[in-house]
This record gives structure tokens, C-alpha cells and sequence, in this order.
């Protein structure tokens, strides 16, 4: 504003001087009429400011209203992954497939700092309805509540807490197109169930959970012995007896991860069965990172009870396997694995499933994965698959 009157000053009085050069009195009139003018212009501006805050406090107040801004939109959350897989057989009677095999979507929304919602939707094989292959599955649905520092419970469906693979299966996090066979046939991944759980940090690198939830439902009438098979997804699941998982972890070296899990079920039969058949689950695994290299382990157990299991050799049921990877630089990596586990281990007729894969990622983006690699089955040739695998999460 000063600018303005002093340019208008000296247009006003290089105009005058022209004409006649004015006197001190009138010089002094001129300065005066202009810093009057220059004062009310102030005034409008300061009008004009006070109305711009006015606007935009109502439209934040509006925003937060309707749920946008800074409101409740900013505090809901959406990610996803998603996995296509082409699947070449060694069997010449097998069709060779291709297939989008998950796509899921996350929903989470901060009610507050310390409560919060996370869900898991997911749709298996592309396409689902009656008689097509694909279905649709909610794998989590939960609310969490931070009660004390460091320490937080949750209720709803979720993920137990077992293994590597059945928490953080994103395809951009593991080597090989399909997830090994090991954490599939006896955690068995991926798997979840309704209850409640609580989990927390303590001491250092220290972190536990412990819950109690709905349990496995394993149909021996049906001809059903395998973990597996016993999977109720929270779909109108039995709930004559219940479950109980704790699991004690340790991240305090960096790029080490050591894990110890315990699973009770007082009866996997769901009081279905000749007699009670309780179960217990012992799974233990390592991670370790350092300059490229990674190493990872498992090995799983289940120790079950009853005539219906042991007259099949299914009350034990167990798996490990050990791959060891190199990551060359962000980009790619290799991987080998060695994989063994039975079913059957209870009988001792029974032959352990043995699986060599190999292959390589990768990543065009962090979050971007392209893979390729060779499943070997040791006990029958005509099982061996070539797969390529093309992932995402974000």
C-alpha cells in the first residue's frame, strides 16, 4: 500500500510540476489526502482478510462435518494385493492354468489415537458364484483398542499369530509363486478365526500374544483328517470348544527374527467324534537378513488325540523346511527351498511329501514383484511345475 501512495505522490506531483511548482502547504495537503487514502485501503483489506478466515472456517468446519478434509475420510485407510500365477505341469494329463489368484482389499478407519478397525476382503480365482471356481472370503474384520503403552487388545476375526507366511502374505514379501506347501498343509496357512487377542512390546526386542478364539472343525465322518480341512473361516462355525494360541517373539538384532508358537484346542471334532480329540500345536521358525543374504526356517507339529486320528496315523501331523535367498541388489533375488511334512506322521507306513523349488524375483517396485521359479517333487516327477507369478501390494 505504501508502494501505491508513494507512486501517486510522485505522479501527483511530477503532473503539478509541469504545471506550477507547489508550495510547502500545499505539499503537505497532497501527502495527507494520499495517507487518508492510503489508511482506508488498509481498511478494506483487513475487511477482506477477516472474510477469507470466516470462509474457511466454515468450509473446514463443513468438511469435517460431511466427513472429508480433516474429518473422518482422513482417517480412513485402503490397501490391497493381488497375485496372478501361470502353473506349467510336468503331467501331460494335467491342463496347464492361468489364474488371478487373490485379489484383496484392506478397509481400516482411526476411530481415535488409541482405537481403531482393520478388515480384510479378499476374492480367490477371479470369477465366484455356484459351480464356478472362485469365492469371496472376509479373512479379517476386527477393532483394537491401545489399553496401555506398548500394549494393545483386539476383538473380531483376524489372523492368528503362527508361523511366517499366515500374518504378512503379501506376494512381494516372499519368495516363489505359491507359498510353500509346509505353512499350507499344517499351520495350515492362511488361517483365521473369531475371538479376542492381546498383544504387546516388553523388554528389549520381546513381543507376545495371546488370545482365545473359535476352533478347527476336522469332519472325521467325512473322510476329513488333514489340519486343513478343518478350517471353518468363522462361516456359521461350530463352536462346541474353543482355542487358545500364545506366541513369544524376538526382534532385538537386527534383521533376526525368532518365534515360538503354542495352540491348544480342547476338541477338533467339535464333540463329533468317537472320543474327544484335543490338539496341540507346537511351531517354531527364524528369519535372519544380513547384506543381501536371508535364511529362513520352520517346523510345525500337531500332537492329536483320539481313535479317529490314530487308527489313520493323523494324530500327528508335522513339517518343516529351510530356504536360504541372496538378494543381489533392490531389485532381484534368488531363492532355494527344501520342503518336507506328513499328514500321516502317526503311521509309520507313511511317506513324507518332499519338495525342492528354486527360482528367482523380481521387483520392478518395492511393492511390484515378478517371479519365476521350478517346484521339484521328489516323490513323483509328474508333480513338478514351472510357475511364473506376477504380485503387487500396496
Amino acid at each position: 500500500m505504501k508502494k501505491i501512495g508513494v507512486g501517486l505522490l510522485a505522479l501527483t506531483m511530477g503532473t503539478s510540476a509541469m504545471a506550477e511548482t507547489p508550495s510547502i502547504e500545499e505539499l503537505y495537503e497532497i501527502i495527507q489526502k494520499q495517507q487518508a487514502e492510503i489508511e482506508a485501503l488498509k481498511e478494506q483489506d483487513k475487511v477482506v482478510e477477516e472474510r477469507l478466515d470466516y470462509t474457511a472456517e466454515a468450509v473446514e468446519q463443513a468438511s469435517s462435518a460431511s466427513g472429508g478434509g480433516s474429518g473422518s475420510a482422513s482417517k480412513t485407510s485402503i490397501g490391497g494385493y493381488g497375485e496372478l500365477h501361470y502353473n506349467n505341469y510336468s503331467d501331460s494329463s494335467k491342463d496347464d492354468q492361468i489364474d488371478f489368484h487373490r485379489f484383496v482389499l484392506f478397509f481400516g478407519h482411526e476411530f481415535r489415537d488409541d482405537l481403531r478397525f482393520f478388515s480384510e476382503l479378499e476374492i480367490e480365482h477371479a470369477y465366484s458364484g455356484d459351480d464356478l471356481p472362485g469365492k469371496v472370503e472376509l479373512e479379517q474384520a476386527y477393532v483394537e483398542w491401545d489399553y496401555a503403552d506398548q500394549h494393545r487388545a483386539k476383538a473380531g476375526l483376524f489372523l492368528l499369530p503362527v508361523g511366517i507366511l499366515n500374518e504378512t502374505h503379501e506376494p512381494d514379501t516372499f519368495y516363489g509363486t505359491e507359498r510353500n506347501p509346509v505353512e499350507k498343509n499344517i499351520i495350515p496357512t492362511t488361517w483365521w478365526e473369531s475371538g479376542a487377542e492381546a498383544a504387546g512390546e516388553f523388554g528389549s526386542g520381546f513381543s507376545y500374544n495371546a488370545g482365545a478364539h473359535s476352533g478347527l472343525f476336522i469332519d472325521t465322518a467325512n473322510g476329513d483328517y488333514k489340519v486343513r480341512d478343518g478350517r471353518q473361516k468363522s462361516a456359521k462355525a461350530i463352536a462346541n470348544n474353543g482355542a487358545f494360541t500364545g506366541r513369544l517373539k524376538y526382534t532385538g538384532l537386527a534383521g533376526l527374527e525368532l518365534a515360538l508358537t503354542a495352540q491348544y484346542q480342547t476338541d477338533v471334532q467339535q464333540d463329533k467324534g468317537t472320543d474327544s480329540s484335543d490338539a496341540t500345536l507346537i511351531e517354531t521358525h527364524a528369519i535372519y537378513n544380513v547384506a543381501g543374504f536371508g535364511l529362513r526356517a520352520l517346523y510345525a507339529t500337531w500332537d492329536i488325540s483320539g481313535t479317529d486320528f490314530e487308527t489313520v496315523g493323523a494324530d500327528e501331523q508335522t513339517g518343516w523346511y529351510i530356504e536360504p535367498s541372496y538378494r543381489f541388489n533392490e531389485k532381484v533375488g534368488i531363492f532355494a527351498r527344501y520342503n518336507e511334512w506328513n499328514n500321516f506322521a502317526g503311521l509309520a507306513a507313511s511317506q513324507d511329501n518332499e519338495v525342492i523349488d528354486y527360482g528367482i524375483n523380481y521387483w520392478f517396485h518395492p511393492q511390484v514383484v515378478f517371479k519365476a521359479d521350478w517346484s521339484d517333487d521328489q516323490n513323483n516327477s509328474k508333480n513338478d511345475t514351472f510357475n511364473l507369478g506376477l504380485g503387487y501390494s500396496f
